[in-house]
């Protein structure tokens, strides 16, 4: 590579700017180059413009990558940063995604600012917010009589909504607050064993071009091994699903004892009856492992599961 910049597509939160600071940082470390080869170039994002309205109600995944990916396509950017949460199971022609950094923590946190130990906790009627049908979907699973109401925004609009108390309690993610170094926020970590993550849940894929050799054997210095197997799962598993930000979805691929272990969830939108699964296999079988498990799950529930 030479001194030209290599440039960094991402959203222009404080969370996806971490994010692409962690990529050119670690892209820095693996070749050796200095900061001035870098540059990041901030793409407003369909996601990001409209807040007035539920994400299942303007579209799916593609909401935070599209337009980065057409800057990406068009040459605008050489290498495009992604929550991998966010991202379809499918790339558009011309486009690879190969490069996966190591996965931070992939839990949900329960974030609340009154004195509770935990969700089991809440009050009965307790009013809970949130913009992911998933943890609605669970969250009414394990605690019919709460409210659920919409809550978008940042870490700190959502915390500036509840000390207004528009609601009790809300969820974040914790890979989010790790990587934004907010120890102070009011989080309590929870187990997969009582709320499934979303797919891909703490991970950061790096887009690029395909057939961009350069730039295809940059990434390879700063790909995560044991991350990319974990995800293969968790993504063949949604594949299977034809999941999307309308579908109540929820799977974790971990590696044990030199295993692959994968979990899955579906459930219908209002909680009402859950379906999950769990597989272990060996490591270079992950696709295999979540293609069959999302089979074995549609078979269980029929097809009118979702639209039900």
């Amino acid at each position: 590579m030479t001194q030209a910049s290599l440039r960094i597509g991402t959203r222009g939160s404080p969370l996806a700017l971490a994010q692409a600071h962690e990529t050119r940082d670690r892209l820095m470390a693996a070749t050796g180059l200095s900061s001035d080869a870098f540059e990041i170039v901030v793409i407003r994002v369909t996601g990001d413009a409209v807040q007035d309205r539920p994400l299942s109600q303007i579209g799916g995944k593609g909401l935070f990558t599209k337009e980065i990916e057409e800057a990406l396509l068009s040459g605008d950017v050489d290498i495009a940063v992604h929550s991998m949460k966010d991202m379809p199971v499918l790339q558009p022609e011309g486009l690879s995604l190969d490069c996966f950094l190591p996965r931070e923590d992939p839990r949900d946190a329960f974030v609340t600012l009154d004195d509770h130990a935990g969700l089991a906790d809440l009050p009965e009627g307790a009013v809970v917010g949130t913009s992911s049908l998933r943890r609605r979907a669970q969250l009414l699973a394990r605690r019919p009589d709460l409210q659920v109401v919409e809550f978008r925004g940042n870490v700190q609009t959502r915390l500036s909504k509840l000390s207004q108390g528009i609601a009790g309690a809300t969820f974040l993610a914790m890979a989010g607050l790790n990587r934004l170094g907010y120890r102070d926020v009011p989080a309590r970590p929870i187990p997969p064993d009582a709320m499934l993550p979303a797919i891909a849940q703490g991970t950061i894929g790096v887009e690029r071009r395909t057939g961009d050799d350069r730039v295809r054997e940059m990434l390879a210095l700063i790909h995560d091994r044991d991350t990319g197997l974990r995800l293969a799962a968790e993504r063949a598993f949604l594949k299977g699903l034809d999941g999307s930000c309308q579908t109540p979805i929820a799977g974790l691929a971990e590696i044990e004892d030199g295993r692959l272990r994968m979990r899955g969830e579906i459930l219908r939108p209002d909680g009402s009856r859950v379906v999950s699964d769990d597989s272990t296999g060996p490591l270079d079988e992950g696709v295999d492992i979540g293609g069959v498990m999302a089979c074995r799950m549609l078979h269980e529930v029929g097809p009118r599961f979702f639209s039900d």
